[in-house]
């Protein structure tokens, strides 16, 4: 898988009704997961809420959404963030590297309980990146 640039909304709670009226507007594929698929009972009061979701279109289009986590505070207007992802760890790297050299990380770009190496940070000009390197299949 080459690696891809998107932009990733937050949402307060209503990703899931979000990012399926996203559908209807765009067709294509949609994964959901929730903050309970992957954290339990840890997920407490936010286990039906989206912790990512996915939207690829026929047309090229990829869109990605999540309600915030548990805890944090939804920004509306500083709500939407850009995500880079693929499998080509070297290159991702690189990116994270120069993304994050002069700004603030926000998650540290290791494994996560999903499997995939993930990092999150805001570069010297306020922009939140999510770098993701997922695992290759096989």
């Amino acid at each position: 898988m080459p690696s891809r640039l998107n932009p990733y909304i937050n949402f307060d709670g209503d990703a899931r009704q979000a990012m399926e009226f996203y559908k209807e507007v765009f067709g294509g594929t949609l994964a959901l997961n929730t903050y309970g698929d992957f954290g339990g009972e840890k997920a407490g009061d936010a286990a039906d809420r989206i912790m990512h979701g996915m939207l690829e279109t026929a047309g090229g289009f990829t869109l990605m959404g999540a309600d915030n986590p548990p805890g944090t505070r939804h920004s509306p207007g500083n709500n939407i963030s850009v995500s880079v992802s693929g499998e080509d760890a070297a290159e991702l790297r690189g990116y994270w590297d120069a993304l994050s050299g002069s700004g603030t990380v926000a998650v540290p770009l290791e494994k996560q309980m999903w499997g995939d190496v993930f990092g999150m940070c805001t570069d010297r000009f306020g922009i939140t990146w999510l770098v993701n390197i997922s695992t290759p299949e096989g």
